[in-house]
């Protein structure tokens, strides 16, 4: 998992409430076995005027101008700002992984449905809750200045304007220390409890050698 600590980035606003995850990456999408290649996908129901199937060309497919996206002042965009219960529907890991692979960063939303805002977390996709004050200032900013960018500052739990302002956003602090230091559940495993697997491990054989499958010498 990719480290965080802070970061600024490209702003792209995307101004619409009730993001679903089947919005987010269409099911469709959800009958691939591997974690990689969803960022093409991200929004396809929006971004294209076909309908994707897996295994499609996506540079040949034609682009719907008028989706946020594909408009070139967004392009390379890093942070996304979003609408209320952003995230909302099924649950699929897809969802954090499409936004992740398509190259956001982070996301800034006044709230996000409770089952995608874990996933995104366990994902290092970084999820900025503010109030519909702060966000509204955002998204007029972000409209008024082309290449508006903001600093998400992990660390300090702060989001920085262009001028300056900061405005603190709560965060998991378990979570926190995690993606600051790019570590997924397996990777806060292995940090924190190899020394008691090893034991485990040891004691298990111990009481149980047949466990371990011999082969003859010169097979192993």
């Amino acid at each position: 998992m990719q480290q965080f600590i802070r970061h600024t980035g490209l702003v792209c606003p995307l101004d619409r409430s009730n993001v679903d995850t089947d919005a987010i990456i269409p099911k469709q999408f959800l009958k691939s076995i591997y974690r990689t290649g969803y960022g093409p996908n991200l929004f396809d129901g929006w971004r294209y005027l076909d309908r994707g199937e897996p295994g499609m060309d996506n540079s040949r497919r034609p682009l719907n101008p008028d989706f946020v996206l594909n408009k070139p002042r967004y392009k390379g965009a890093e942070i996304l700002l979003a609408r209320k219960n952003f995230g909302c529907g099924s649950s699929r890991e897809h969802a954090p992984w499409a936004i992740l692979q398509y190259g956001f960063k982070a996301v800034i939303a006044p709230s996000f449905a409770d089952i995608f805002y874990n996933n995104s977390l366990k994902n290092g996709l970084v999820l900025v809750t503010v109030d519909d004050k702060t966000l509204d200032r955002y998204f007029r900013d972000c409209e008024a200045h082309e290449g508006y960018r903001l600093t998400v500052d992990l660390e300090r739990r702060v989001v920085v304007e262009p001028d300056g302002t900061e405005t603190s956003f709560p965060f998991n602090e378990f979570r926190r220390e995690a993606i600051m230091k790019g570590l997924d559940d397996i990777g806060i495993t292995l940090a924190t409890q190899v020394e008691n697997i090893r034991a485990f491990e040891q004691k298990r054989l111990a009481e149980k050698p047949w466990l371990v499958k011999k082969f003859p010498a010169g097979l192993d």
